[in-house]
């Protein structure tokens, strides 16, 4: 039997919830940056920073350039979410569809960020147009193997500073949801599976 798609959009939505819990807690009640880096194991540390682009902080050039990737968040949610829909009408693999509920929580959580934390956090970029839609993400999650200066050979980037990401929730379920897909993809996408 299979599961109604509102089992997999409640996914979405507490992974949401967990993911604006752990950001406001650590907005709460971190210091930004590495005076209120706390180490938890080893390499694995929690370091509040504001991440005001894309994954790994890669961001578009022009003042307008977060306007255009928050509008683009917010037709991929659509997008994301109608597709949730569209393979649950096809009978898809319940792994998929756990997956791109992962992709979707997470996407939504990062979007919450963008659209709201600029006005109700106060943390949008310093000349933003305005401060809706102009959010940073925060991130916290640290695994801390490596940093410094790339040997000037690596293209792009060499001569440049560099350390391990810094990730929040929301990066991490839809990492998760995406690498699971290309793992199971045999599986997933086997017109002969059996549901």
């Amino acid at each position: 039997m299979k599961h109604p798609v509102s089992q997999y959009y409640l996914l979405a939505f507490l992974i949401i919830l967990m993911d604006q819990a752990i950001k406001l807690g650590v907005h709460t009640f971190m210091e930004p940056g590495f005076p209120g880096q706390i180490e938890i194991i080893g390499f694995f540390k929690l370091h509040y920073t504001l991440n005001p682009g894309m994954a790994f902080g890669m961001q578009l050039g022009s003042i307008y350039g977060k306007l255009f990737l928050t509008t683009f968040r917010i037709f991929a949610m659509f997008g994301i979410g109608y597709g949730l829909y569209y393979l649950h009408q096809k009978k898809s693999h319940d792994g998929l569809l756990i997956c791109v509920s992962m992709i979707l929580g997470g996407a939504i959580g990062n979007l919450i960020d963008s659209i709201f934390y600029g006005k109700l956090l106060g943390n949008a970029p310093y000349g933003a147009p305005m401060e809706w839609l102009h959010g940073q993400v925060i991130d916290m999650f640290f695994f801390d193997f490596w940093e410094g200066v790339l040997p000037a050979w690596i293209p792009i980037w060499g001569g440049t500073y560099y350390s391990t990401p810094i990730f929040n929730f929301a990066d991490a379920t839809i990492f998760c949801g995406v690498v699971a897909i290309l793992i199971f993809q045999n599986q997933f996408f086997d017109k002969k599976a059996k549901n």
